[in-house]
């Protein structure tokens, strides 16, 4: 089995607006969340009925909290079998920039994203992970606090599967997917946002300066209550990086 790593697009354009930042491992043994509930991952039962539905949601609860319970609190056992040491995370948005294309303003990016132990734990374990972008438009104003206009949320889904030792990054607001033979790749390939459509031109107010910042962070709103607790004060689930900022070119 491969090892898990962590080795932390023709229309008239416009000129770019840009900024630039100031400044694998494979499952070590711990039991996957499809050995604790096979149904959760739409496995039949021995007398070949599927679980009713509720009984699906509540095995996808188990196997959740079971899975990230056992990275979050059994990792030495893990690391045991790599380098010895634990790894916090990281993540930085290295550059960033906006150029307006028929009307829409897009997006390119470059970001580092250093995965913690404990999450990287939980990524072998089968729970996927969820790195979202924020990006925020600001309104500039001369004799008053500036206003956000608006504020846009990408968001993309990290899963590994064991069976075909494939990792998935699937974005979750436009339903497209790759599929990468290894971590570093799919981490390669969520850090280059590029051509990303961030918001129309005529929903911001006309002939007034506006400005763009970003950050990118580990999200984990979607776990069951009980894993939002325990990640609270365990920071290698805080994630996040600082906002990043540059004019917006119109």
């Amino acid at each position: 089995m491969q090892p898990l790593r962590n080795d932390g697009s023709g229309a008239s354009k416009q000129p770019r607006a840009s900024a630039v930042s100031r400044d694998g491992r494979g499952p070590f043994g711990i039991l996957l969340a499809s050995d604790l509930w096979p149904s959760t991952y739409g496995h039949q039962l021995t007398d070949g009925a599927r679980q009713p539905k509720s009984m699906h949601s509540l095995g996808r609860t188990f196997a959740t909290v079971a899975a990230v319970l056992i990275a979050a609190l059994l990792p030495s056992a893990a690391l045991a079998q790599d380098d010895g040491l634990v790894r916090e995370g990281y993540f930085e948005v290295r550059s960033a920039s906006t150029e307006l294309e028929d009307g829409v303003h897009r997006l390119d990016a470059r970001l580092q994203l250093i995965l913690s132990s404990e999450a990287l734990d939980a990524l072998s374990s089968g729970v996927p992970l969820i790195i979202e972008l924020q990006a925020q438009v600001i309104r500039v104003r001369r004799l008053y606090f500036d206003g956000v206009d608006a504020e846009i949320t990408k968001r993309f889904e990290l899963e590994y599967r064991p069976l075909s030792e494939r990792y998935l990054v699937r974005n979750l607001n436009s339903g497209e997917q790759d599929s990468f033979a290894t971590l570093y790749s799919a981490l390669n390939s969520l850090g280059r946002i590029q051509d990303l459509p961030l918001i129309d031109d005529s929903l911001l107010a006309a002939g007034k300066p506006h400005r763009v910042r970003l950050r990118a962070l580990l999200q984990t709103q979607q776990y069951p209550a009980p894993l939002r607790l325990l990640f609270f004060w365990r920071s290698q689930w805080q994630l996040k990086s600082e906002w990043l900022e540059w004019p917006l070119e119109r």
